[in-house]
């Protein structure tokens, strides 16, 4: 993401000091790519965002992790895993997917379920 302040740096250093492109990358420390975008758009900020994280690696083990989740919330609070436990158990079936994918997964279907729950008990 490119600030305001590094914008107008790029912006100063083409326009008005009349610096080649390739002498602001060097300066700044961006690439060449970034300095043409800048240069050629009239646009204050530049943010990217991504519509839809893909989980392409948890995508065979979703059905594994759903029920170890459901299996967990239906425990004592003192028993239930944590979800780095969760993902051990995984990666000991053979899942070569990272902690951070588990991690957002079971995150994310916490919070399907505690709204569930709010929506059931109202």
């Amino acid at each position: 993401m490119l600030v305001v302040e590094t914008i107008a740096k790029i912006r100063r250093a083409y326009f008005t000091l009349g610096k080649p492109i390739k002498e602001i990358c060097r300066e700044l420390r961006i690439s060449r790519k970034v300095v043409r975008k800048v240069i050629r758009s009239d646009a204050t900020e530049f943010h990217y965002e991504r519509s839809r994280q893909p989980l392409p690696r948890i995508g065979p083990w979703r059905e594994r992790l759903e029920a170890l989740l459901e299996e967990n919330e239906s425990r004592p609070p003192r028993q239930r895993l944590t979800i780095i436990r969760l993902y051990e158990e995984l990666v000991a079936l053979g899942y070569a997917g990272s902690y951070a994918a588990v991690r957002q997964f079971g995150r994310k279907n916490s919070l399907r379920t505690t709204a569930r729950m709010r929506a059931w008990s109202e």
